[in-house]
């Protein structure tokens, strides 16, 4: 009988093992490694967020290599958790854009690809089918639209995909990683609406971005918009303010 006790207890130790190597290999498989995005932005993007595409290019094997990662790991949703999907594609979006932008450097604006090369389908650097991930090919608008719109009720996602323009959020020096996305967002939806060149908020009247009017809806799924700004802004906006909008700068976002 001690025996048989002996063996139940090595089995359900064995049992206990077993498991917590499994939910740990699963643990390890939902991370991925952004290190090499994170490095080359510190490396190529200055503190206003402008990109030094010149020497960017230099490290452009580097980037690939940090895309072809992403190609083969699409984020398993079963076992990463929604930060760390957020993050996955956030990376992805900000990444290709680069790639494509050096691809075709240089040039005034990332609207001049649309009339350099022929697209399938559309007429912009949008409608490309260059994002392969897993079996799939996307574009950049499907990124947007069918992944991040679909998958996750997350308007603050506005502050950190970056067009490569110059009245896009400031594209941040550091990979959003999943233990700290939330502050990297507020982070990066304060430093958007404090830069007087995309936002200029007042009491009484406010002049913002043309993004607040193309994504409007999902800022006022919980109230107004104004709602959604004192969120964020370090002066109060007043509930019945004037708002206006500044003219989008599609001037490509290069240090010079």
């Amino acid at each position: 009988m001690k025996i048989t006790r002996i063996i139940f207890k090595f089995l359900f130790i064995s049992i206990a093992i077993f498991q917590t190597t499994i939910v740990d290999c699963l643990a390890q498989k939902s991370q991925f490694d952004h290190a090499i995005l994170d490095q080359l932005l510190k490396k190529h993007v200055n503190e206003n967020g402008r990109v030094d595409y010149h020497n960017f290019s230099k490290d452009q094997p580097r980037l690939r290599q940090y895309l072809n990662s992403l190609s083969r790991n699409a984020p398993d949703t079963l076992t990463w958790s929604k930060d760390e999907q957020l993050a996955y594609w956030l990376n992805l979006y900000n990444a290709f854009t680069t790639e494509l932008i050096l691809d075709h450097y240089p040039l005034e604006s990332i609207k001049d690809i649309g009339t350099k090369i022929p697209i399938v389908f559309g007429n912009s650097a949008w409608d490309i089918d260059f994002i392969n991930i897993g079996n799939r090919t996307y574009t950049l608008d499907q990124i947007e639209n069918e992944v991040l719109k679909k998958n996750f009720d997350e308007p603050r996602v506005h502050f950190a995909l970056v067009c490569a323009a110059s009245s896009c959020p400031d594209l941040r020096r550091e990979a959003y990683v999943a233990d700290k996305l939330d502050s990297q967002l507020n982070s990066q939806a304060v430093i958007f609406l404090s830069n007087p060149i995309k936002n200029r908020i007042g009491t009484d009247k406010s002049t913002i971005s043309e993004i607040f009017k193309w994504y409007e809806t999902e800022f006022t799924k919980d109230g107004t918009l104004v709602d959604y700004l004192n969120q964020f802004t370090r002066s109060t906006i007043s509930s019945n303010a004037e708002l206006e909008y500044f003219e989008f700068d599609w001037s490509l976002n290069e240090l010079k």
